[in-house]
């Protein structure tokens, strides 16, 4: 049985993996030269499953227009002439209440404790290394700050999941690197069993094994529409090569897993995904002196920012931006960046004249967990919505959507995961 992945970031590589593994023949189809080339290329690298939060959370659309016209912030809303946004923001204010961010959360941290629990399953058997570290570190600037975490501090004590409040002295046993820092810091909160690692570098090495393993990627290469016959089933993909060359690639079933190109796709079959790109920033940046640089991992609450040590580089990544499609950087969010990296390590990281700032186009649900499983189109499944959390996500998804196309019985409970909490 063949098996086409619309996709190669790292949610298409993994679903590949776990098909692979089921014994499906799989192709994976992507328009980029390699895989993990655009959402999941500079993403912050941070597995926290008992950070997993919505974006449609209580207090969000205040803090949302209370962030607007600021020089740095961690929202950006610019409104535009759209049907497909404002419909999207409807759905989300919908869900920003305290009720429904439980129910949400809930979800979307049972996907990903699922797949922290893959990825070190996958880690033991390949020995595929990342750059990986461990523990993960919420700064708060302000009591504020730490007030406005308390919702989530409540879910995390009544799922059991093990964290630590600290005063700024037990932040710097953790962190050393905080003892030159600029910015005020009131307190933190440690979660010691989440981690973090390069995402993009794990995907390419995950995919250079598969390759050896029979996978077939067929990078540089556009998905032009899938196919479905006479009684609606998947009957397979209709591509285009770099150079221009059409074909048409039989399948027995299709995985979309195209993040927000996947919305396309699904169209002209008659399904609706919710999805909206919520596009978010980051910069990599250099180690300059050890003694002040970031250790592991840590997350700047009040500007939503994450702090990530790989190797002797450090990515600096958050922002999450409400407007158009385009890829150009804008100077709120770039400024946003560098004020955080300047904040906590003015002497541990070293910034450029010109700092090579990348962008990438978050693939979000209204209500924030993703779409994973079948569609009411035979063949069709989904593996979308992952928005910020793609990483976190990725194993634990990938595995359930190879099980569901299998017609195994997933261990992930796929209640309120599936394309059917919205009606299709």
């Amino acid at each position: 049985m063949r098996v086409i992945v619309c996709g190669a970031g790292i949610i298409g590589v993994t679903t590949a993996y776990e098909l692979a593994r089921k014994g499906f023949e799989t192709i994976v189809v992507d328009r980029c030269a390699g895989v993990a080339r655009e959402t999941s290329a500079g993403n912050a690298g941070v597995i926290a499953p008992g950070y997993v939060t919505p974006w449609a959370a209580p207090g969000m659309p205040r803090k949302v227009l209370r962030y607007l016209g600021k020089p740095a912030a961690p929202v950006i809303f610019r409104p535009r002439a759209s049907v497909s946004q404002w419909r999207w923001i409807w759905r989300w204010l919908k869900n920003c209440s305290e009720a429904h961010y439980r129910i949400n959360k809930g979800r979307s941290q049972r996907v990903a404790y699922y797949s922290r629990e893959r990825l070190h399953h996958v880690r033991s058997e390949l020995g595929i290394e990342y750059e990986a570290s461990q523990g993960y570190l919420q700064l708060f600037r302000s009591g504020k700050d730490r007030e406005l975490a308390a919702p989530a501090l409540a879910i995390l004590r009544e799922a059991g999941i093990a964290h630590q409040l600290l005063e700024p002295d037990m932040c710097l046993a953790i962190e050393p690197g905080l003892m030159a820092r600029e910015a005020p810091l009131h307190s933190g909160l440690f979660l010691p069993d989440d981690e973090a690692g390069d995402c993009a570098l794990f995907a390419e090495r995950l995919a250079a094994r598969l390759q050896d393993e029979g996978v077939v990627f067929r990078l540089r290469t556009t998905i032009e529409g899938l196919a479905s016959s006479d009684s609606g089933r998947i009957v397979g993909v209709a591509v285009r090569d770099e150079a221009g060359r059409g074909e048409f690639l039989e399948a027995d079933a299709v995985v979309l897993a195209a993040g927000v190109e996947s919305v396309a796709l699904a169209r002209p079959l008659g399904i609706d995904l919710p999805l909206y790109p919520v596009k978010g920033y980051s910069v990599t940046l250099r180690v300059s002196n050890e003694a002040f640089a970031p250790r592991a991992a840590m997350i700047d609450e009040a500007y939503k920012t994450a702090i990530t040590r790989f190797g002797d580089r450090v990515r600096i990544a958050g922002t999450a931006e409400l407007s158009d499609d385009a890829l150009t950087p804008r100077a709120t969010p770039c400024n946003t960046l560098l004020t955080v990296a300047r904040d906590w390590f003015p002497q541990g990281i070293a910034i450029p004249m010109k700092p090579d700032f990348w962008i990438g186009r978050r693939p979000m649900t209204p209500d924030g967990p993703p779409l994973l499983g079948p569609t009411p189109v035979g063949g069709l499944f989904l593996n979308v919505g992952h928005g910020s959390s793609g990483w976190a996500m990725s194993l634990g998804s990938a595995r359930a959507v190879a099980d569901v196309v299998a017609g195994d019985a997933p261990d992930l409970d796929l209640d309120g995961l599936t394309l059917s909490r919205y009606g299709g």
